[in-house]
């Protein structure tokens, strides 16, 4: 059985409407549960349907522990779950094949579909496992050429979009996870208010099974970058930053030195 968990906090019902019609059009029995972080409860249709569960928090939990309120709900006859950002739209097929593809796989921990703006482009989600220099210092050296070519080798630009391949960091917008494995970790971890949940989990994750990206099958994210515009957002990212290198390190880190080895060498091989 399918599950899947979406966070909200002010959107627009347009935009997380049509997240939710994906789910239901996609996982014909499954059921999709929403927690709202908004000062006062949003208002849908879809929010009566009978397998979507609104539950609103009363509080701006954040972005992981929005999700680790649904963790405890999910009936036991979930085999794999959806972590859905709410402007996150796709087709029909999109989650019986990742469905298929996790279930098939049982050293499959997490599996990201390709991940398209509205006009059919890439965005380059699969990652790395960053850095201080990815997630901090690139942010304000003046050169963009030396941006550019950190961000070549962080974003992974020589990345197949072709073959099914393992990758240390996946987004969290859309990501479906084993459930029991998600259940074993407790879900995020929430001293992540915004930014940077997704990449510690994925981190985690990667402990227990592959985490991977399947580029054959495509959503359409209406993706913002935020943080990039908006300098209360900003301080989010950096305290978020400062979080994840205080817990994993930032120098030394052997866990970021050996996957990031591996998944450059497997690009050099293809």
């Amino acid at each position: 059985m399918i599950t899947a968990s979406l966070v909200l906090y002010c959107n627009d019902p347009i935009i997380y409407g049509q997240a939710i019609s994906s789910f239901l059009a996609s996982a014909p029995n499954g059921v999709l549960w929403v927690s709202d972080n908004s000062p006062k409860p949003l208002q849908h249709e879809l929010f009566s349907h009978p397998r979507v569960c609104y539950s609103f928090n009363d509080a701006n939990l954040g972005f992981g522990k929005g999700h680790n309120r649904i963790l405890p709900r999910l009936p036991a006859d979930s085999s794999v779950h959806l972590l859905l950002n709410p402007d996150v739209r796709f087709s029909a097929e999109v989650l019986p094949a990742l469905q298929k593809y996790v279930e098939e796989s049982s050293d499959v921990a997490a599996v990201m579909p390709r991940i398209n703006y509205a006009d059919g482009s890439l965005q380059r989600l699969c990652k790395l496992l960053p850095t201080p220099v990815d997630l901090i210092l690139r942010r304000f050296i003046p050169s963009r050429h030396i941006r550019d070519l950190i961000n070549q080798r962080y974003e992974l630009h020589s990345l197949s979009q072709e073959a099914t391949c393992e990758v240390p960091t996946l987004s969290g917008c859309c990501l479906m996870v084993r459930t029991d494995l998600l259940r074993q970790l407790g879900g995020f971890d929430e001293r992540y208010f915004m930014y940077m949940e997704d990449v510690d989990l994925v981190r985690r994750l990667g402990d227990l099974g592959r985490t991977m990206y399947l580029p054959q099958v495509q959503v359409v994210h209406d993706y913002a970058k935020g943080s990039y515009g908006n300098r209360k957002l900003l301080g989010y990212h950096l305290r978020s930053a400062l979080q994840y290198f205080g817990k994993w390190g930032w120098i030394f880190d052997a866990t970021r030195r050996r996957r990031n080895r591996m998944m450059l060498a497997s690009i050099q091989r293809d």
